[in-house]
């Protein structure tokens, strides 16, 4: 590497990409200026990077083989200029030649270990790397699994996506190619300083003086056009960010026909970054050529200086070709030091917001001894004088005092207007949340004293919002129930009434579907979620608008299939649409969190309270009686 090279990454280390000053400015980065000050002290301390030593600990063999490899790679290197001096000063001066045949294969021999050392570095940090970073990703993941929903109605999905994919890969290079860098340019730096010294001292000396002439300018014109290039960036990050949202919402963006204003407001902020990057060209060109030249004059002044005790006869040719040598490895190692001291710091940051995630305690778990639910599962349900309040809405009492018993086998629905705390209970039945106060109960034991996968082992859920993945037909059945055979799927699938269309498919079973499952209709969908519940076989089945989005036609089909579903099981049904809970054993009217009616069709229809304004709503008067 020549030192106008190394001067050129330092260059780009001052001014930084379009991609770093998107990501720098984007509305995710551009935070109080607390936070701002927070995440600059993270960058500048390495500490985080600690976190990453148990991953790295688990590789000793690998760690100490890239150790051995840098420390003889960078020895190397080192030995280099002696063998040139050596050349230049006794080779040339014999007159067979012999030596310079000798001094060429001892550079030859030190080539061989160089390339030998550089390879296995490279290999040992680059595997350490990969190996790291793949076990972080693995216990992120599965930390990020058991993070129960109140951490994640206050975090951002895409947030956490960002922390799993981009922040463990700034992991990598830090735990790999970036550490070892820094390791082996700090050796090459401190090695290259001390034989300059050992060369010419007075050479050294020089070096040292030109050495903050150059770097201390160049710092201070590199920051001021950073600043201007991130603040003229900020117009393309909130571009970005706008084009991102419309096209996430393009059926929308369409229907409203806003595709014009959309494309004219991206584009006006394009042309605005297309002028901030010109201007960012122009200082560059500036700087690259303020650095070339105050280098440039600094070389040819020591240059000179070298060729005048050299002809003075205070230095031989050698001795001045080692020193230059050394030279341009401790200029190389200075700015290699300068780029991958970036990296390290950038890597410490993504390592604190890892450790920090995988530090975060599930607010639901299993408790430390747990209480042993009933074998054979019974199926009973209880709630015991339960008030709840959602943790982001800590005013608002969502269920207050509520108390209800289902008994195995049971069908029982709760019904009552939006908002009235319906499906709050099938998220503390769930334990997706833990109630201020009461008590929760499955076949006789508090939920949150009970292990939690075999707690909800004993439900199926069938959602509202039904979640299906960009898999096959028959892997989002099997979700949930992964060992069941392709025939176990399918008699789900008859049950639910989905069989039909499902065979109708390009590949049946096999068919993958699209995300979130956008090549079915809305009622196909909600059939495959319900031949997941059945599949799934648990003595207590959760209906949340299990019919909402099926069509008259579909929603009989799928009524007859939950009539054998039923049962034997214990079923909770949430509906809005009366028509949906007629049969049910007794109906549990909710409204603003309370209890306020329990009964069945025929009685509560009659009573003149809220379900019988419900009813009458939907069926007219004549059905209401």
């Amino acid at each position: 590497m020549s030192v106008c090279s190394g001067f050129e990454q330092f260059i780009r280390r001052q001014i930084p990409s379009n991609w770093q000053l998107l990501e720098e400015s984007s509305p995710l980065k551009r935070k109080s200026k607390s936070e701002g000050s927070a995440d600059q002290k993270g960058r500048a301390s390495l500490k985080p990077l600690l976190g990453l030593k148990p991953y790295v600990l688990k590789h000793p063999w690998m760690l100490v083989g890239g150790g051995i490899a840098l420390i003889v790679s960078a020895l190397a290197m080192l030995v280099v200029p002696m063998a040139v001096r050596r050349m230049i000063d006794h080779g040339f001066a014999a007159t067979d030649g012999t030596l310079i045949g000798q001094y060429f294969v001892m550079l030859i021999v030190i080539g061989v270990v160089l390339a030998l050392a550089s390879s296995s570095r490279f290999y040992f940090v680059n595997w350490l790397g990969e190996r790291v970073v793949a076990d972080v990703r693995s216990d992120v993941f599965a930390h990020l699994a058991r993070l129960g929903p109140a951490f994640y109605e206050r975090s951002h999905s895409g947030e956490m996506m960002s922390r799993l994919t981009a922040d463990t890969t700034q992991v990598k290079a830090a735990a790999g190619t970036a550490l070892s860098q820094l390791l082996r340019n700090a050796i090459m730096l401190i090695g290259a300083l001390v034989m300059m010294l050992v060369t010419s001292w007075k050479l050294s000396l020089l070096v040292l003086i030109a050495i903050p002439a150059i770097v201390l300018p160049l710092m201070a014109f590199g920051r001021l056009v950073r600043q201007r290039s991130r603040e003229a960036q900020d117009s393309l990050a909130d571009a970005s960010a706008f084009a991102a949202e419309n096209l996430a919402a393009v059926r929308t963006m369409q229907a409203f026909g806003y595709e014009g204003e959309v494309s004219r407001r991206y584009s006006s902020s394009v042309e605005d970054a297309f002028g901030a990057a010109k201007s960012r060209l122009v200082a560059r060109a500036g700087l690259t050529a303020l650095a070339i030249g105050l280098v440039t004059t600094s070389i040819v002044a020591v240059l000179w200086y070298g060729a005048s005790s050299v002809v003075s006869g205070d230095m031989s040719a050698g001795r001045l070709s080692q020193f230059i040598l050394y030279a341009v490895f401790a200029a190389g190692a200075l700015a290699e030091l300068s780029e991958v001291w970036g990296e390290i710091s950038q890597a410490a940051g993504a390592s604190e917001r890892l450790m920090e995630l995988l530090a975060v305690e599930p607010e639901i778990k299993s408790p430390a001894v747990t209480e042993a639910l009933p074998v054979p599962p019974l199926g009973q349900v209880a709630f015991e004088n339960v008030s709840f309040s959602y943790p982001t809405r800590p005013d608002i009492q969502s269920l207050d005092g509520v108390s209800f018993e289902v008994k195995a086998g049971e069908t029982v629905a709760l019904v009552g207007p939006s908002g009235a705390g319906k499906s709050t209970i099938f998220s503390l039945l769930l334990r997706f949340f833990d109630p201020q106060s009461g008590r929760v109960l499955i076949d006789g034991v508090d939920v949150s004293k009970a292990d939690l996968d075999a707690l909800r082992k004993r439900c199926s859920l069938v959602p509202q919002d039904v979640a299906l993945f960009a898999d096959t037909v028959a892997e989002n059945i099997r979700y949930g129930s992964a060992d069941v055979s392709k025939e176990a799927v399918e008699a789900a699938a008859i049950a639910a009434h989905a069989d039909s269309f499902i065979r109708n498919l390009p590949n049946g079973y096999d068919t993958q579907l699209g995300e979130r499952g956008v090549t079915l209709s809305g009622g196909q969908r909600q059939r495959i979620a319900l031949a997941r519940a059945i599949l799934r076989d648990a003595p207590i089945l959760l209906l949340d608008e299990a019919t909402s989005a099926l069509d008259a036609e579909s929603e009989q089909e799928v009524q007859k299939a939950l009539v054998g579903v039923m049962k034997g099981r214990t079923t909770i049904v949430i509906a809005h649409r009366l028509a949906t809970v007629k049969q049910a054993d007794r109906i549990i009217v909710v409204e603003d969190g309370r209890i306020v009616e329990i009964g069945d069709h025929a009685t509560l229809s009659k009573s003149g309270g809220l379900y019988s304004r419900l009813a009458e709503l939907q069926f007219g008067l004549e059905a209401a009686e």
